[in-house]
């Protein structure tokens, strides 16, 4: 891995980061909750930025002691950038603890406290938006589109043609390039016709098309349709870009769950789990393939990795994990189906088991991130 590759790593996380921080941090503002530190990254801080309501002040290496310290920063918040380059925090007021305060975040409403911890993973969902209009704005959408049909294929024999606007494979909706490769990842292809319904020529014409077994280019074989479908990007107008944008962020969401569930019913290997080492890689592994291209291709490839990181980010975050803010939200919707809180010890305790245990998956992630790199 190169320190290019590192770097552009570190950039990509940072700004899926703030941007997960920033949702809590304004909606924080909005229901009038104290915060007390916004940082990005983990441990010493390296600098902070405060205001005293007077006069604002740049520091170094300041400790949490020097804050408790000087009361002159009591009340207001403080920006940091802390050493350790993963991760990222909004503290409020009352978070961890009953704060009679009304500022405190405990004092507030479950719907307003709903509000902010939903926040973060929901500006994840606009981010990748954003990303998404950025991308297809300047590139276009890829429309799935047979570019080829391999003589002899499955493909062939049912009667489909080069130029053929695929809209649907099996129950499946197809509205992007990619939907075509992932639905045999998620789905099981085998001597059973699947239904494949194209556009040609303005109209809506269906095949069954029976996958045959076939060799693919590293010599193993598999179940295969047999066709191409690599088709240029195309732009639209304005509202053609919303609607792809849109689609854009739709298809990466339901692709993270949909791989979730293969983890989870043990179709996804250990080795198919990336972690940041492994994320790194992948940046490196992004920039070189669209080096030849030429810069605004890097760029383009670049964001679109992003869009993936960051809707996954979001997803992850809003699993009902303790620990995570799916587990918080889950807590908050106990207390608002009982009518009270759950004990604070309770919920302490599950959330410090959850952070064991995500520290532990952690551990293993980057520990199987090194081994694949040997």
């Amino acid at each position: 891995m190169s320190i290019g590759s590192i770097l552009l790593a570190v950039l990509v996380f940072s700004v899926i980061i703030i941007f997960h921080e920033f949702g809590h941090f304004i909606v924080s503002k909005i229901n009038n909750v104290g915060v007390i530190e916004f940082s990005l990254g983990m441990g010493p801080r390296i600098i902070s930025w405060a205001s005293d309501g007077e006069k604002h002040h740049f520091m170094f290496f300041k400790s949490t002691a020097f804050f408790e310290e000087h009361p002159e920063f009591e009340g207001h918040t403080i920006y940091s950038w802390k050493i350790l380059p993963f991760g990222g925090s909004c503290m409020m007021l009352g978070e961890e603890e009953d704060v009679e305060d009304e500022h405190s975040f405990s004092r507030k409403s479950v719907p307003a406290r709903m509000a902010i911890i939903f926040a973060g993973p929901f500006f994840n969902f606009i981010l990748a938006f954003i990303l998404s209009l950025i991308v297809i704005g300047y590139a276009g959408h890829d429309p799935a589109v047979i570019t080829g049909v391999e003589a002899g294929s499955a493909a062939e024999a049912a009667g489909l043609q080069e130029g053929d606007l695929i809209t649907s494979i099996g129950s499946s909706s197809i509205v992007v390039n990619r939907e075509v490769s992932y639905y045999s990842i998620f789905n099981t292809l085998d001597g059973t016709p699947v239904r494949i319904e194209v556009e040609r020529d303005g109209q809506e014409k269906v095949f069954d098309v029976t996958p045959k077994l076939s060799k693919k280019d590293d010599g193993s074989e598999a179940y295969m349709f047999g066709f191409y479908h690599s088709a240029p990007r195309v732009k639209g107008g304005f509202f053609d870009t919303l609607k792809y944008s849109l689609y854009e962020v739709k298809f990466w969401i339901a692709t993270t769950i949909k791989s979730l569930g293969m983890m989870i019913t043990g179709r996804v290997s250990t080795d198919q789990i990336s972690g940041p080492v492994g994320i790194v890689k992948q940046v490196g592994d992004v920039v070189e393939k669209s080096k030849p291209e030429g810069v605004a291709t890097v760029l383009m490839n670049l964001l679109i990795f992003s869009i993936l990181i960051t809707a996954n980010l979001g997803v992850m975050n809003l699993l009902p994990i303790p620990a995570l803010d799916g587990g918080r939200l889950l807590f908050l919707i106990i207390e608002l189906i009982i009518r009270r809180p759950l004990p604070r010890k309770v919920e302490s305790y599950v959330n410090m088991g959850g952070f064991i245990i995500l520290m532990g998956l952690m551990v293993f992630i980057l520990a199987n991130d090194v081994m694949k790199l040997f």
